[in-house]
């Protein structure tokens, strides 16, 4: 079975700008290629999660959304990194788009995104990470059996802890995060 780290988009691989979808916006958070880089040469599937609730509020459409993908997946590319799978959830319950607005599996904190990718992907669950920005990312890691880290940038700010939104650890950036997992696993 595969090995995964599975990536919060927004705030945690790339600066988080409200329902963006302008490639030409896009920004990657510090270290973000190098332990990206780290990562990939350690074998882990890298796989993006995350919510895009602006799609059930008619911000922007999936064909968009799927060019932020494209960008991202080129970028990575250029820097020898692979990614391997982009999940999104386009649904919200308050969703103006009656197709979108509902109650679904796949938001996190839900695991959803993370079943999906490990069925689709061969993925055991129990050897993978979760990293992301806020509580809701560490929750959902932890309803699917990963290991979590929460990367304490400020973009939490509710701080409502239980159980399962108890981080694994808690780092400042996405190098940190990388070198506790290749630390953890090697």
């Amino acid at each position: 079975m595969n090995r995964a780290v599975f990536l919060d988009k927004d705030g945690t691989l790339i600066k988080d700008i409200s329902y963006n979808v302008d490639p030409g916006l896009i920004e990657f958070e510090p270290y973000a290629f190098e332990a990206l880089e780290l990562l990939y040469q350690h074998e882990f599937l890298l796989i993006i999660i995350t919510n895009q609730p602006g799609i059930a509020f008619a911000y922007f459409t999936e064909e968009e959304l799927k060019k932020v993908y494209e960008y991202i997946k080129n970028e990575l590319r250029q820097q020898g990194i692979t990614l391997s799978g982009f999940y999104y959830c386009p649904h919200h319950v308050s969703g103006k788009l009656q197709s979108y607005a509902k109650e679904c599996n796949c938001r996190k904190p839900a695991p959803g995104l993370l079943l999906r990718a490990a069925s689709d992907m061969n993925i055991d669950l129990s050897q993978s990470w979760v990293i992301g920005d806020i509580l809701n990312d560490v929750e959902a890691g932890s309803n699917a059996g990963c290991k979590t880290i929460l990367i304490n940038n400020g973009n939490e700010t509710e701080w409502l802890l239980n159980e399962s939104r108890k981080p694994d650890y808690m780092v400042n950036d996405l190098k940190e995060a990388a070198e506790i997992i290749i630390k953890t696993w090697v």
